[in-house]
Protein backbone atom coordinates (compact mmCIF):
# COMPACT_ATOMS: atom_id res chain seq x y z
CA UNK A 1 0.00 0.00 0.00
CA UNK A 2 1.81 3.31 -1.25
CA UNK A 3 2.72 5.91 1.91
CA UNK A 4 0.63 8.75 2.24
CA UNK A 5 3.86 10.53 2.82
CA UNK A 6 5.59 9.88 -0.68
CA UNK A 7 5.76 12.12 -3.61
CA UNK A 8 7.23 11.69 -6.42
CA UNK A 9 9.88 12.89 -8.76
CA UNK A 10 11.82 12.93 -11.78
CA UNK A 11 14.47 10.36 -12.36
CA UNK A 12 17.31 13.04 -12.46
CA UNK A 13 16.42 14.42 -8.89
CA UNK A 14 17.62 11.09 -7.33
CA UNK A 15 21.04 10.93 -4.91
CA UNK A 16 22.55 9.24 -2.41
CA UNK A 17 20.23 9.51 0.62
CA UNK A 18 16.85 9.40 -0.72
CA UNK A 19 14.80 6.31 0.44
CA UNK A 20 12.63 5.26 -2.68
CA UNK A 21 9.60 2.78 -3.00
CA UNK A 22 9.57 0.85 -6.44
CA UNK A 23 5.64 1.07 -7.82
CA UNK A 24 7.14 -2.22 -9.85
CA UNK A 25 6.75 -6.08 -9.13
CA UNK A 26 10.07 -7.93 -7.64
CA UNK A 27 10.72 -9.16 -10.61
CA UNK A 28 10.77 -6.08 -12.47
CA UNK A 29 13.57 -4.97 -10.88
CA UNK A 30 17.32 -6.28 -9.62
CA UNK A 31 17.33 -4.58 -6.18
CA UNK A 32 16.74 -6.83 -3.16
CA UNK A 33 14.10 -4.59 -2.33
CA UNK A 34 11.32 -2.19 -3.22
CA UNK A 35 11.56 0.06 -0.76
CA UNK A 36 14.96 1.14 0.10
CA UNK A 37 17.87 3.95 0.65
CA UNK A 38 19.83 4.88 -1.92
CA UNK A 39 23.50 4.38 -0.87
CA UNK A 40 25.94 4.97 -4.05
CA UNK A 41 25.94 6.17 -8.11
CA UNK A 42 25.41 2.38 -9.15
CA UNK A 43 21.84 2.55 -7.36
CA UNK A 44 21.30 5.60 -9.29
CA UNK A 45 22.53 4.49 -12.23
CA UNK A 46 20.56 1.10 -12.13
CA UNK A 47 17.51 3.31 -11.47
CA UNK A 48 17.30 5.24 -14.40
CA UNK A 49 17.92 2.12 -16.37
CA UNK A 50 14.51 1.05 -15.40
CA UNK A 51 13.17 3.57 -17.67
CA UNK A 52 10.76 5.08 -15.53
CA UNK A 53 8.78 8.43 -15.83
CA UNK A 54 8.68 8.97 -11.94
CA UNK A 55 9.79 7.77 -9.13
CA UNK A 56 8.06 7.65 -5.34
CA UNK A 57 10.34 8.72 -2.62
CA UNK A 58 9.75 9.40 1.22
CA UNK A 59 11.07 12.63 2.47
CA UNK A 60 10.23 11.91 6.18
CA UNK A 61 13.13 8.70 5.45
CA UNK A 62 15.47 10.40 3.20
CA UNK A 63 18.91 12.22 4.52
CA UNK A 64 18.53 14.91 1.82
CA UNK A 65 15.76 16.76 -0.21
CA UNK A 66 16.29 15.44 -3.72
CA UNK A 67 18.37 17.91 -6.74
CA UNK A 68 16.43 20.24 -8.65
CA UNK A 69 15.08 19.40 -11.60
CA UNK A 70 16.55 19.78 -15.01
CA UNK A 71 15.50 22.26 -17.31
CA UNK A 72 13.15 21.33 -19.91
CA UNK A 73 14.61 20.99 -23.07
CA UNK A 74 13.57 22.90 -26.65
CA UNK A 75 10.36 21.78 -27.82
CA UNK A 76 12.21 22.96 -31.22
CA UNK A 77 15.52 21.20 -30.98
CA UNK A 78 14.63 17.48 -29.73
CA UNK A 79 17.70 15.82 -29.24
CA UNK A 80 17.71 12.25 -30.24
CA UNK A 81 19.10 9.48 -27.70
CA UNK A 82 22.26 7.78 -28.78
CA UNK A 83 21.47 3.95 -29.40
CA UNK A 84 22.36 1.26 -27.26
CA UNK A 85 25.58 0.05 -27.25
CA UNK A 86 26.45 -3.65 -27.78
CA UNK A 87 26.96 -4.78 -24.23
CA UNK A 88 24.05 -2.41 -23.16
CA UNK A 89 22.09 -4.66 -25.45
CA UNK A 90 23.52 -7.51 -24.05
CA UNK A 91 22.59 -6.37 -20.14
CA UNK A 92 19.38 -6.15 -21.34
CA UNK A 93 18.76 -9.09 -22.47
CA UNK A 94 20.51 -10.42 -19.91
CA UNK A 95 17.58 -8.55 -17.46
CA UNK A 96 14.82 -10.05 -19.58
CA UNK A 97 16.13 -13.48 -19.43
CA UNK A 98 16.05 -13.47 -15.68
CA UNK A 99 12.56 -11.87 -15.35
CA UNK A 100 10.90 -14.26 -17.61
CA UNK A 101 12.87 -17.31 -15.40
CA UNK A 102 12.14 -16.10 -12.47
CA UNK A 103 8.48 -14.99 -13.09
CA UNK A 104 8.11 -19.40 -14.37
CA UNK A 105 9.45 -20.30 -11.34
CA UNK A 106 7.38 -18.25 -9.13
CA UNK A 107 4.48 -19.32 -11.01
CA UNK A 108 5.51 -23.10 -10.42
CA UNK A 109 6.02 -22.49 -6.23
CA UNK A 110 2.41 -20.82 -6.62
CA UNK A 111 1.31 -23.85 -8.26
CA UNK A 112 2.88 -26.36 -6.02
CA UNK A 113 1.37 -24.86 -2.75
CA UNK A 114 -1.31 -24.64 -4.02
CA UNK A 115 -1.53 -28.36 -5.08
CA UNK A 116 0.23 -29.60 -1.39
CA UNK A 117 -2.48 -27.67 -0.10
CA UNK A 118 -5.32 -30.04 -1.91
CA UNK A 119 -2.93 -32.87 -0.74
CA UNK A 120 -3.37 -32.19 3.01
CA UNK A 121 -7.32 -31.84 2.26
CA UNK A 122 -7.37 -35.41 0.88
CA UNK A 123 -6.20 -36.29 4.34
CA UNK A 124 -9.12 -34.15 6.12
CA UNK A 125 -11.59 -35.33 3.52
CA UNK A 126 -11.03 -38.65 4.77
CA UNK A 127 -11.34 -38.12 8.11
CA UNK A 128 -14.60 -36.39 7.78
CA UNK A 129 -16.23 -37.89 4.34
CA UNK A 130 -14.48 -40.77 3.19
CA UNK A 131 -17.32 -40.83 0.45
CA UNK A 132 -15.88 -37.50 -1.45
CA UNK A 133 -12.02 -38.81 -1.22
CA UNK A 134 -12.16 -40.42 -4.87
CA UNK A 135 -13.67 -37.61 -6.33
CA UNK A 136 -11.35 -34.80 -5.19
CA UNK A 137 -7.82 -37.22 -5.49
CA UNK A 138 -9.67 -38.01 -9.13
CA UNK A 139 -9.94 -34.45 -9.72
CA UNK A 140 -6.24 -33.39 -8.90
CA UNK A 141 -4.12 -36.25 -10.18
CA UNK A 142 -6.36 -35.50 -13.79
CA UNK A 143 -4.66 -31.93 -13.66
CA UNK A 144 -1.21 -33.46 -12.77
CA UNK A 145 -1.61 -36.37 -15.46
CA UNK A 146 -2.25 -33.06 -17.97
CA UNK A 147 0.65 -31.46 -17.08
CA UNK A 148 3.12 -34.30 -16.46
CA UNK A 149 1.33 -36.00 -20.45
CA UNK A 150 2.01 -32.18 -22.23
CA UNK A 151 2.72 -32.71 -25.52
CA UNK A 152 6.76 -30.89 -25.41
CA UNK A 153 6.97 -32.70 -21.82
CA UNK A 154 7.89 -30.86 -18.89
CA UNK A 155 10.54 -29.45 -16.32
CA UNK A 156 11.06 -30.46 -13.23
CA UNK A 157 11.53 -27.95 -10.36
CA UNK A 158 13.07 -28.41 -7.16
CA UNK A 159 10.99 -26.79 -4.26
CA UNK A 160 12.46 -25.96 -0.65
CA UNK A 161 9.43 -26.38 1.51
CA UNK A 162 8.35 -25.49 4.72
CA UNK A 163 9.34 -28.18 7.50
CA UNK A 164 5.23 -27.61 9.28
CA UNK A 165 4.36 -29.36 5.83
CA UNK A 166 6.52 -32.32 5.40
CA UNK A 167 3.66 -34.96 5.98
CA UNK A 168 1.84 -33.84 3.22
CA UNK A 169 5.03 -33.11 1.10
CA UNK A 170 6.12 -36.51 1.00
CA UNK A 171 2.63 -38.01 -1.11
CA UNK A 172 2.83 -35.36 -3.40
CA UNK A 173 6.48 -35.96 -4.25
CA UNK A 174 6.19 -40.00 -4.46
CA UNK A 175 3.36 -38.50 -6.91
CA UNK A 176 4.87 -35.97 -9.20
CA UNK A 177 7.71 -38.21 -9.20
CA UNK A 178 5.89 -41.58 -9.92
CA UNK A 179 4.13 -39.93 -12.90
CA UNK A 180 7.44 -38.76 -14.87
CA UNK A 181 8.50 -41.80 -14.29
CA UNK A 182 5.60 -43.08 -16.06
CA UNK A 183 5.59 -40.96 -19.16
CA UNK A 184 9.67 -41.93 -19.35
CA UNK A 185 7.99 -45.88 -19.71
CA UNK A 186 5.72 -44.64 -21.61
CA UNK A 187 2.02 -44.79 -20.18
CA UNK A 188 -0.66 -43.67 -21.52
CA UNK A 189 -3.05 -41.45 -19.48
CA UNK A 190 -5.47 -43.65 -17.70
CA UNK A 191 -2.52 -46.25 -16.39
CA UNK A 192 -1.04 -42.58 -15.79
CA UNK A 193 -4.40 -41.96 -13.46
CA UNK A 194 -4.22 -45.21 -11.27
CA UNK A 195 -0.73 -44.27 -10.66
CA UNK A 196 -1.70 -41.00 -9.56
CA UNK A 197 -3.98 -42.55 -7.47
CA UNK A 198 -2.30 -44.94 -5.96
CA UNK A 199 0.44 -42.99 -5.34
CA UNK A 200 -0.89 -40.12 -3.48
CA UNK A 201 -2.83 -41.80 -1.28
CA UNK A 202 -0.23 -44.75 -0.47
CA UNK A 203 0.67 -44.18 2.81
CA UNK A 204 -2.96 -43.54 3.66
CA UNK A 205 -2.23 -46.85 6.44
CA UNK A 206 -0.19 -44.29 8.61
CA UNK A 207 -3.52 -42.64 10.04
CA UNK A 208 -3.56 -45.75 12.30
CA UNK A 209 -0.40 -45.59 13.57
CA UNK A 210 0.32 -43.71 16.69
CA UNK A 211 2.36 -40.43 16.25
CA UNK A 212 4.64 -41.47 18.76
CA UNK A 213 5.64 -44.19 16.50
CA UNK A 214 5.62 -41.85 13.26
CA UNK A 215 7.85 -38.87 14.51
CA UNK A 216 9.85 -40.89 16.72
CA UNK A 217 13.43 -39.16 15.91
CA UNK A 218 15.29 -42.60 17.23
CA UNK A 219 15.91 -45.97 16.07
CA UNK A 220 12.09 -47.41 16.39
CA UNK A 221 12.21 -50.81 18.53
CA UNK A 222 11.38 -53.94 16.90
CA UNK A 223 7.75 -53.83 18.06
CA UNK A 224 7.79 -50.08 16.60
CA UNK A 225 8.95 -51.16 13.48
CA UNK A 226 6.43 -54.19 12.93
CA UNK A 227 3.38 -52.15 13.85
CA UNK A 228 4.97 -49.22 11.19
CA UNK A 229 4.70 -51.93 8.63
CA UNK A 230 1.30 -52.69 9.62
CA UNK A 231 0.21 -49.36 7.54
CA UNK A 232 0.32 -51.02 4.19
CA UNK A 233 -2.16 -53.79 5.39
CA UNK A 234 -4.57 -50.43 7.55
CA UNK A 235 -4.38 -49.12 4.34
CA UNK A 236 -5.59 -51.66 2.13
CA UNK A 237 -8.21 -52.36 4.65
CA UNK A 238 -9.36 -48.74 4.15
CA UNK A 239 -9.15 -48.47 0.27
CA UNK A 240 -10.93 -51.61 0.31
CA UNK A 241 -13.90 -50.04 2.54
CA UNK A 242 -13.84 -47.13 -0.23
CA UNK A 243 -13.94 -49.67 -3.01
CA UNK A 244 -11.15 -48.32 -4.89
CA UNK A 245 -10.16 -49.87 -8.26
CA UNK A 246 -7.84 -52.86 -7.61
CA UNK A 247 -4.15 -50.89 -9.05
CA UNK A 248 -5.00 -48.27 -7.00
CA UNK A 249 -5.09 -50.94 -3.85
CA UNK A 250 -2.58 -52.49 -5.05
CA UNK A 251 0.01 -49.68 -4.65
CA UNK A 252 -1.14 -48.76 -1.53
CA UNK A 253 -0.45 -52.63 -0.43
CA UNK A 254 2.97 -53.28 -2.10
CA UNK A 255 4.95 -49.88 -2.52
CA UNK A 256 7.14 -51.42 -0.07
CA UNK A 257 7.91 -54.72 -1.56
CA UNK A 258 10.98 -54.98 -3.22
CA UNK A 259 11.70 -57.23 -6.29
CA UNK A 260 14.43 -59.53 -4.50
CA UNK A 261 11.83 -60.16 -2.08
CA UNK A 262 13.47 -58.57 1.02
CA UNK A 263 10.56 -55.97 1.09
CA UNK A 264 7.07 -56.09 3.31
CA UNK A 265 4.60 -56.87 3.90
CA UNK A 266 4.54 -60.18 1.98
CA UNK A 267 7.74 -60.60 0.82
CA UNK A 268 6.97 -60.84 -2.79
CA UNK A 269 9.55 -60.84 -5.97
CA UNK A 270 9.03 -58.81 -9.09
CA UNK A 271 7.04 -61.05 -11.08
CA UNK A 272 4.23 -61.01 -8.17
CA UNK A 273 4.15 -57.10 -7.65
CA UNK A 274 2.38 -55.11 -10.10
CA UNK A 275 3.87 -52.68 -12.75
CA UNK A 276 2.51 -49.54 -10.53
CA UNK A 277 3.20 -50.64 -7.76
CA UNK A 278 7.06 -51.55 -8.65
CA UNK A 279 6.84 -47.53 -9.97
CA UNK A 280 6.11 -45.80 -6.65
CA UNK A 281 8.22 -47.98 -5.00
CA UNK A 282 11.36 -46.72 -6.36
CA UNK A 283 9.42 -42.88 -6.11
CA UNK A 284 8.53 -43.84 -2.72
CA UNK A 285 12.26 -45.06 -2.03
CA UNK A 286 14.41 -41.68 -3.47
CA UNK A 287 12.09 -39.52 -1.64
CA UNK A 288 12.45 -41.46 1.47
CA UNK A 289 16.71 -40.83 1.09
CA UNK A 290 16.35 -37.32 0.21
CA UNK A 291 13.81 -35.93 2.86
CA UNK A 292 13.70 -38.34 6.18
CA UNK A 293 12.59 -37.39 9.58
CA UNK A 294 15.83 -36.53 10.54
CA UNK A 295 16.99 -33.75 8.01
CA UNK A 296 20.38 -34.25 8.97
CA UNK A 297 20.24 -37.87 7.60
CA UNK A 298 18.77 -36.68 3.89
CA UNK A 299 20.92 -37.69 1.19
CA UNK A 300 21.43 -35.44 -2.03
CA UNK A 301 19.47 -36.42 -5.19
CA UNK A 302 22.84 -37.48 -6.97
CA UNK A 303 23.85 -39.27 -3.67
CA UNK A 304 20.30 -41.33 -3.61
CA UNK A 305 20.29 -41.92 -7.26
CA UNK A 306 23.67 -43.34 -6.74
CA UNK A 307 22.67 -45.54 -3.48
CA UNK A 308 19.44 -47.24 -5.55
CA UNK A 309 21.51 -47.97 -8.43
CA UNK A 310 23.89 -49.83 -5.96
CA UNK A 311 21.48 -51.76 -4.77
CA UNK A 312 19.49 -51.80 -8.54
CA UNK A 313 18.62 -55.49 -7.49
CA UNK A 314 16.35 -54.60 -4.79
CA UNK A 315 13.90 -52.37 -8.30
CA UNK A 316 12.63 -53.19 -11.41
CA UNK A 317 15.60 -53.07 -13.47
CA UNK A 318 14.21 -51.12 -16.49
CA UNK A 319 12.04 -48.64 -14.38
CA UNK A 320 15.16 -47.35 -12.29
CA UNK A 321 17.30 -46.75 -15.27
CA UNK A 322 14.39 -45.21 -16.89
CA UNK A 323 13.99 -43.06 -13.67
CA UNK A 324 17.38 -42.27 -13.59
CA UNK A 325 17.60 -40.89 -17.06
CA UNK A 326 14.04 -38.23 -16.85
CA UNK A 327 15.65 -37.19 -12.89
CA UNK A 328 19.13 -36.41 -15.10
CA UNK A 329 22.71 -36.51 -14.45
CA UNK A 330 22.27 -33.43 -11.89
CA UNK A 331 19.05 -34.11 -10.24
CA UNK A 332 17.03 -31.22 -9.09
CA UNK A 333 18.06 -29.96 -5.48
CA UNK A 334 21.22 -31.07 -6.35
CA UNK A 335 24.47 -28.91 -5.58
CA UNK A 336 27.00 -28.48 -8.60
CA UNK A 337 30.59 -27.07 -9.47
CA UNK A 338 30.91 -24.92 -13.04
CA UNK A 339 33.64 -25.26 -14.88
CA UNK A 340 34.63 -21.93 -14.49
CA UNK A 341 34.77 -23.09 -10.70
CA UNK A 342 31.82 -21.43 -9.62
CA UNK A 343 29.40 -22.71 -7.29
CA UNK A 344 25.22 -23.72 -8.27
CA UNK A 345 22.40 -25.25 -7.18
CA UNK A 346 20.16 -27.35 -9.71
CA UNK A 347 16.88 -25.59 -9.64
CA UNK A 348 14.84 -27.28 -12.56
CA UNK A 349 15.55 -29.63 -15.82
CA UNK A 350 13.73 -31.19 -18.56
CA UNK A 351 14.48 -35.38 -19.21
CA UNK A 352 15.63 -34.93 -22.77
CA UNK A 353 18.32 -32.19 -21.60
CA UNK A 354 20.13 -33.96 -18.19
CA UNK A 355 23.29 -31.91 -18.62
CA UNK A 356 21.27 -28.24 -19.20
CA UNK A 357 19.75 -27.29 -16.08
CA UNK A 358 18.20 -24.21 -14.33
CA UNK A 359 20.92 -23.34 -11.90
CA UNK A 360 20.96 -20.60 -9.04
CA UNK A 361 24.74 -19.27 -9.26
CA UNK A 362 26.56 -18.65 -6.39
CA UNK A 363 28.37 -14.60 -6.63
CA UNK A 364 29.51 -12.99 -3.48
CA UNK A 365 29.35 -9.39 -5.42
CA UNK A 366 25.43 -10.14 -6.00
CA UNK A 367 22.83 -10.07 -2.95
CA UNK A 368 21.14 -13.36 -1.79
CA UNK A 369 17.98 -11.88 -2.95
CA UNK A 370 19.27 -11.00 -6.84
CA UNK A 371 20.72 -13.96 -7.51
CA UNK A 372 21.78 -14.78 -10.73
CA UNK A 373 19.59 -17.77 -12.08
CA UNK A 374 21.05 -19.51 -15.56
CA UNK A 375 19.28 -21.78 -18.26
CA UNK A 376 22.80 -23.79 -19.39
CA UNK A 377 20.13 -24.28 -22.15
CA UNK A 378 20.46 -20.77 -23.29
CA UNK A 379 24.57 -20.45 -22.10
CA UNK A 380 26.48 -22.70 -24.32
CA UNK A 381 29.49 -21.56 -22.73
CA UNK A 382 28.68 -22.32 -19.56
CA UNK A 383 28.59 -26.17 -18.48
CA UNK A 384 28.62 -28.34 -14.78
CA UNK A 385 32.09 -30.10 -14.22
CA UNK A 386 31.36 -32.00 -11.29
CA UNK A 387 28.13 -32.47 -8.25
CA UNK A 388 28.97 -31.69 -4.87
CA UNK A 389 28.35 -32.38 -1.46
CA UNK A 390 27.74 -30.04 0.75
CA UNK A 391 30.75 -30.37 2.95
CA UNK A 392 32.75 -29.47 0.02
CA UNK A 393 31.29 -25.92 -0.89
CA UNK A 394 32.73 -22.93 1.31
CA UNK A 395 30.47 -21.98 4.17
CA UNK A 396 29.51 -18.87 2.78
CA UNK A 397 28.59 -20.43 -0.12
CA UNK A 398 26.37 -23.37 0.99
CA UNK A 399 24.45 -20.50 3.27
CA UNK A 400 24.24 -18.40 0.04
CA UNK A 401 22.53 -21.10 -2.16
CA UNK A 402 20.92 -22.78 1.02
CA UNK A 403 20.23 -26.14 -0.95
CA UNK A 404 17.70 -28.27 1.54
CA UNK A 405 15.64 -28.18 4.34
CA UNK A 406 12.80 -30.37 2.86
CA UNK A 407 13.44 -31.48 -0.82
CA UNK A 408 10.29 -30.87 -2.99
CA UNK A 409 9.54 -31.55 -6.14
CA UNK A 410 7.05 -30.17 -8.90
CA UNK A 411 6.69 -29.94 -12.90
CA UNK A 412 6.18 -27.22 -15.54
CA UNK A 413 4.71 -28.19 -18.64
CA UNK A 414 7.53 -27.75 -21.38
CA UNK A 415 5.91 -25.35 -23.73
CA UNK A 416 5.19 -22.27 -20.83
CA UNK A 417 8.63 -22.27 -21.33
CA UNK A 418 8.31 -20.41 -24.76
Amino acid sequence: MPDSNALYIAPDQLCVGLYVQLDLAWWEHSFAFSNFKIKDEAQIKALHKLGLKKVRYDPARSDCPPLEPEPQAEATAPVEAAPPSPEEMARQKRVEKLSVLRKRLAEVDRKFVQTSQRAKGLTQTLRRQPEELTKEAGALIGELVEAVLAEDGVVLHSINGKASDDAYYHPLNVTVLSMLLARQLGFDAEACHSLGMGAVLHDIGKLEIPSKVLLKPEPLTRPEQQLLQMHTEYGLRMGQKLMFDDDVLRIIHEHHEYCDGSGYPRQLHEPAISRLSRVVCIANHFDNLCNPLNPRDGLSPHEALAKMFAQRGRFDDVALKAFIRCMGVYPPGSLVQLEDDRYGLVLGMHPTLPLKPTLILYDPKVPKAEALIVDLEQEPRLAIARAMRPAQLPADALEYLNPRQQLSYYVDPRQARA
